[in-house]
């Protein structure tokens, strides 16, 4: 299904232009000069993101490469106001980022459910002829013509909403463990990139309260420059509260590994080095009581706790330190905890 989970799209889009104003006089059986009597134009269409929660991709507007809004009509006699254009709602995931194309400027960004965003201002009518019948000008020959549509080519991107973000290289373990803490049902299978694309899983907690995990897809040194899945995916944990580090107990260099993702990420985003992270040490079955006290000495000043997903091993524990890390940094305004 990795082909259905599309994450960026680009779109030309056109707002409506506003209808003309009117520049009508009213006639009539017994009345051939009648007064100014011109309707103002009607707005142009507006092209509005509308924020779905039941949408999980951009798949639906992928082979939508360009989307126009509708023109006002223009203003009619007897005052009447030109018709509006219809508006295009586009229904996006949560977590859809808008930008310019060529500039790369955030237009708005997508995060609630039924949240609606004016992508693209609809141009305004302009003003029929009787607007401007004064003392001194009774009879206006002119009106307004309406606003010109903005056009522009946009970039819709998806980021994952999640608490936590899964980091690791390939084959780290990331997809088993999000199998085991959550009811998600990732592939999953002895090689590199069985993960293609993000996968979500809720994790229940104590007291109905539930987090959501994100596994994206393993990262390689070289990630932040586009090597292996590149950047693609590296951009779905920029809005996790809480980074999940997860290397096998069986890694020929636990730190080195550790540094390698920490250094990706940095030269990707530095700010993501703000978010709490979590050292998860998995496969631990495999370890020996020295090996273990080895590596604890070694690593420390990170803390690291020690997992095993197909032995059951610390898992509780494992929930317990992210629910603790996904509040301290709610505390601060950065976590979403459902």
């Amino acid at each position: 299904m990795a082909e259905n989970f599309i994450d960026y799209v680009k779109i030309y889009m056109r707002s409506g232009k506003g209808g003309s104003g009117s520049a009508h006089f009213h006639r009539a059986k017994g009345n051939p000069k009648g007064g100014p009597d011109g309707g103002n134009g009607g707005r142009g269409g507006h092209i509005i993101l509308k924020g779905n929660s039941h949408l999980w991709t951009l798949l639906h507007l992928k082979y939508r490469k360009h989307i126009f809004a509708d023109n006002g009509k223009s203003g009619e006699e007897n005052q009447r106001t030109g018709s509006d254009g219809k508006d295009e709602i586009l229904e996006v995931p949560l977590g859809t980022i808008a930008r310019d194309a060529d500039t790369g400027e955030i237009l708005c960004e997508i995060t609630q459910d039924e949240q609606k965003q004016i992508l693209l201002q609809g141009g305004r009518g302009g003003l029929g002829n009787v607007n401007f019948k004064s003392s001194t000008n009774r009879a206006p020959q002119y009106a307004q013509p309406g606003e010109p549509a903005i056009e522009r080519a946009v970039i819709l991107e998806l980021k994952v909403l999640a608490d936590v973000g899964l980091v690791g290289f390939p084959n780290a373990g990331k997809s088993t463990l999000l199998s085991v803490i959550s009811a998600a049902k990732p592939e999953i299978a002895d090689y590199p990139f069985t993960t293609i694309t993000p996968n979500l899983g809720v994790v229940k907690y104590y007291d109905y309260q539930s987090f959501v995990v994100a596994d994206i897809p393993g990262i390689i040194e070289g990630a932040s420059e586009g090597k292996g899945l590149g950047h693609r995916f590296l951009r779905h944990i920029e809005r996790n509260a809480v980074l999940l580090f997860l290397i096998p107990a069986d890694s020929q260099d636990i730190m080195a590994e550790y540094k390698i993702l920490v250094n990706e990420i940095k030269k990707f985003n530095p700010e993501m080095l703000l978010k709490e992270r979590v050292l998860a040490i998995s496969k631990c079955e495999l370890l020996s009581d020295k090996e273990r006290k080895k590596i604890e000495t070694k690593l420390k000043k990170l803390n690291p706790i020690f997992i095993s997903s197909l032995a059951g091993i610390n898992i509780k524990e494992l929930k317990d330190v992210l629910w603790n890390a996904i509040n301290q940094s709610y505390e601060s305004g950065d976590s979403a905890v459902h």
